[in-house]
């Protein structure tokens, strides 16, 4: 039984604590490059739901996917990897878009 809780309202820093509990209760032990392979896997897996979304063709026999299931999963792994890259996600973001504010948008 597990013993993760998420907060009603959670900031994404809550979602980046949350993952990095998970990692631990479910005694996952990733490096980096298995990461990295894995968040690949699943953005290939989340374009192929969506291309479904979408209309396109796709094969008779592929498996059934769930989108927002496979966009939480990208969501989840890429965590996981700012955790072992020890990136603060949510400040990082914060910092991006000061940046991005002073931009000129063409």
């Amino acid at each position: 039984m597990s013993k993760l809780h998420l907060k009603v309202n959670p900031t994404l820093a809550d979602y980046q604590q949350y993952v990095r509990e998970m990692v631990v209760e479910r005694g996952f032990k990733d490096d980096v490059q298995k990461k990295f392979m894995m968040l690949i896997e699943e953005v290939g897996e989340l374009a192929k739901a969506s291309r479904k979304h979408a209309g396109m063709r796709y094969a008779a026999d592929a498996p059934k996917q769930d989108l927002a299931g496979e966009a939480a999963d990208v969501l989840i792994v890429f965590l996981g990897l700012c955790n072992l890259l020890n990136v603060d996600l949510e400040q990082a973001f914060r910092n991006k878009e000061e940046l991005n504010k002073k931009r000129v948008w063409k």
